[in-house]
């Protein structure tokens, strides 16, 4: 109180012109402390990039952080294994009229399996896989591979920096369609595009510890935007890739500009419950549309019952990867009938009762085998299934990412045959700036590879937007 009644003498005591000055300097300075503090409350929450080393051994001192080129090789003992392999398979008989429903149909697994060894040309499909650049850097510990494609010099162009990442069962080679048409003009702009191989996947090298999970992927890839020299970029990713390109965003949200996802994962709660309540008879109440009606209800069926019917995989590879891991590894016609079953079923439900599984009705045989070669030529698929344990060794909705919004501008592309339909009302409470939702015509899980045009249009009028072009 004492010093109170000596401030009010000493401040009395002023001249008036004295005066006026430290009660706008104090104005001043109150009104910036409310400022900074209003800032930080608005300025998003970011998530904690943290640090890892992945390689063998101990870290060391130092890591070399060059990039080097990398060509895709094969050889005559590489090519005739597989053929010994392939020669030496026991089929196992499939039951009459099972068509999909009980897996891969063992008959239509003849067909492919003749066709992989008697006219699939391995030595063409890696010229073809070396179209693109390749190149591999050292990022804690591991050789991370990935394709780097600049687009054609073309005058007044504004070269726009995107980043496609996979999942899985999937590979970079997913995205070799659309890679010529994005970096195509696009009326003034195109994309530079980078395509990493997730570690444990393909050409990028294995993590030899436990823990390697969606954040220490993002935090890989961020190192490689900063090492190629972005500092701003777009992302986009399916699968996997939508996890990892989500957390990529919420570390780094000032480098990214915008995020395209065409598989989001919604969180839980009473809005989502009460949505599933009262969806089917008054959508208009509970955010949802017609169309997310028509692909969500009826939703045990479509949310509950199918999603038990084809998720076995992704329990075992969330358990016990190893173990399924050895049979895969080392059959080659057991790895393909493995993966190709996912491209059947994710790309439509239907195809289950297909006698071929219509696989070839989105995919040519010559694709499915190079993603499958990719894979086997690398024995990354026992590294590749033990991504999910990673990640789903706990409650996946209480990470610490699952619990941070998304802040920067996002795109979804809602396709109509992904197993799995998230409302755009049920995305928002997670991605809080989404600027375009678009109900896709066609297609499924594997958007790339099976509707290029759509996606990249998708992709395109996204960016559009976000740059103002």
């Amino acid at each position: 109180m004492q010093r109170l009644l000596v401030l009010k003498e000493t401040f009395s005591s002023l001249d008036v012109s004295q005066q006026q000055q430290i009660l706008i300097g104090s104005a001043v300075a109150v009104g910036g402390i409310l400022a900074y503090k209003l800032l930080q409350r608005r300025k998003p929450k970011v998530l904690p990039l943290g640090q890892g080393w992945w390689g063998k051994g101990t870290k060391p001192m130092s890591e070399d952080d060059q990039i080097y080129p990398f060509r895709i090789q094969t050889s005559d003992e590489e090519i005739e294994d597989l053929h010994a392999r392939i020669d030496r398979t026991r089929y196992a008989d499939s039951l009459e009229e099972s068509t999909f429903q009980y897996g891969f149909n063992s008959t239509y697994l003849k067909r492919v399996v003749s066709y992989w060894r008697n006219e699939f040309d391995w030595r063409k499909q890696v010229d073809v896989l070396n179209n693109y650049p390749h190149f591999k850097t050292k990022i804690e510990g591991l050789d991370v591979h990935f394709v780097h494609v600049r687009p054609p010099p073309s005058k007044n162009q504004k070269i726009i920096p995107l980043m496609l990442v996979h999942g899985w069962p999937g590979s970079f080679y997913e995205f070799y369609k659309i890679l010529p048409l994005l970096t195509q003009n696009h009326d003034g702009f195109a994309f530079e595009v980078i395509c990493p191989s997730i570690p444990g996947y393909g050409y990028s090298e294995a993590p030899y510890k436990k823990g390697f999970d969606s954040l220490a992927a993002a935090r890989i890839f961020l190192t490689l935007m900063e090492r190629l020299g972005f500092d701003k970029f777009y992302l986009q990713g399916g699968d996997w890739g939508s996890l990892i390109t989500t957390n990529m965003a919420q570390m780094k949200p000032d480098c990214v500009k915008g995020l395209h996802l065409n598989m989001v994962m919604a969180a839980r709660g009473f809005k989502q419950l009460l949505s599933i309540i009262i969806g089917p008879y008054l959508p208009f109440l509970v955010g949802l549309t017609r169309e997310d009606v028509r692909r969500m209800f009826p939703f045990f069926q479509k949310n509950v019952v199918e999603i038990l019917k084809e998720t076995g995989y992704m329990h075992i590879q969330a358990t016990k990867p190893d173990t399924a891991g050895c049979a895969v590894n080392d059959s080659p016609v057991g790895l393909a009938a493995y993966i190709l079953e996912k491209f059947s079923t994710c790309t439509d439900l239907k195809y289950r009762d297909l006698a071929d599984g219509g696989l070839e009705r989105k995919f040519s045989l010559e694709d499915l085998l190079t993603n499958i070669m990719i894979y086997w030529t690398t024995g990354s698929i026992t590294s590749s299934m033990r991504f999910y344990k990673e990640n789903l060794q706990g409650d996946p909705y209480s990470r610490e990412d699952a619990l941070l919004g998304v802040s920067v501008p996002t795109a979804v592309a809602a396709f109509p045959n992904e197993l799995l339909h998230t409302p755009k009302s049920w995305a928002e409470p997670r991605y809080s700036n989404i600027y375009s939702y678009t109900y896709m015509q066609r297609g499924g899980h594997f958007a790339a590879l099976e509707e290029p045009q759509l996606l990249v249009d998708d992709i395109v009028g996204f960016v559009r937007k976000v740059e103002k072009l």
